[in-house]
This record gives structure tokens, C-alpha cells and sequence, in this order.
């Protein structure tokens, strides 16, 4: 399982680094996958780590319910949109509608696009690891893993 998350949190790291992509949206993006995936650990963990890298406590409070806050971005909303829809997959019979991903591409090249779907990807995969091995959160440090 540990070789499992390596890779995992290697894939990640290089898209955090390599992207364009604003590091605030990485870090609501990481979060809402896992506050929607009930990952204890993973939430933990994405609510200390960009509170560390100088996001706001109103904006960490208000993620869960961006739709109904005046605090975010049009690009953060359609990366929150996509993460969503991408998360919530088996509960779309069509899956990313249409519009949340022409949204998305409105806001964010190529390259950025690219690194946005495949941090959801990977933060998913985490999440699961996290939940299906009963890792608890409360107890991570930021910068903790790098």
C-alpha cells in the first residue's frame, strides 16, 4: 500500500510543480474531492496545507458550499464545478457535462486544463486509498510529506 501512495503523491507533486495551474485553485480542488469523498485525512491534510500557503479561512469554510459564496473566482467556481462532476462521476449517468467542461476550458489553457484533470484523477485515487485503509485525519503538519 505505502509504494501504492508513493507513486500516487509523486504524480501529484509533479503536476503541482509543473503546472500553471494557481496554486489556490490546487488546493480547493484538492479539498472539495476530499470533503465530497469523506476522506478525513485527505481533508486535513488540503485545509492545513493551502491554509499554510496564505488561503483564507473564510474562502477553507466556504468550500464546500462555493456555489452559495461571493469569496471565489469564476475560474476557481468552474474548477470547483469540474472537480465535482469528475468526483461525483457514478452518481452523472453522462458523467463531466458539456458545460462545466467548456467552462473550465474558458478559463484555463491546454496545459492548466491538462494538470486540472489530472489532479482530480489523483486526488480521487487518494482519497479512496485514504478511506478504504481508515487513515484519520487531525494529526498532519503542513509540508509534512515534501
Amino acid at each position: 500500500m505505502a509504494k501504492s501512495m508513493k507513486y500516487i503523491a509523486s504524480a501529484s507533486m509533479v503536476l503541482i510543480k509543473d503546472s500553471t495551474l494557481p496554486t489556490a485553485t490546487q488546493n480547493l480542488v484538492m479539498l472539495r474531492a476530499s470533503q465530497i469523498n469523506g476522506c478525513g485525512f485527505c481533508t486535513d491534510m488540503h485545509t492545513k496545507d493551502a491554509a499554510h500557503a496564505g488561503e483564507t479561512p473564510v474562502r477553507l469554510n466556504l468550500v464546500a458550499a462555493w456555489r452559495e459564496a461571493t469569496v471565489f473566482t469564476e475560474a476557481e467556481r468552474a474548477a470547483l464545478e469540474l472537480t465535482e462532476q469528475g468526483t461525483r462521476i457514478a452518481d452523472a449517468a453522462g458523467g463531466v457535462t458539456d458545460e462545466a467542461w467548456a467552462n473550465a476550458a474558458k478559463h484555463y489553457d491546454e496545459g492548466q486544463l491538462g494538470a486540472l484533470v489530472g489532479l482530480i484523477a489523483l486526488i480521487n485515487a487518494s482519497n479512496r486509498l485514504s478511506v478504504i485503509t481508515r487513515q484519520a485525519g487531525g494529526d498532519y503538519q503542513p509540508g509534512q510529506f515534501g
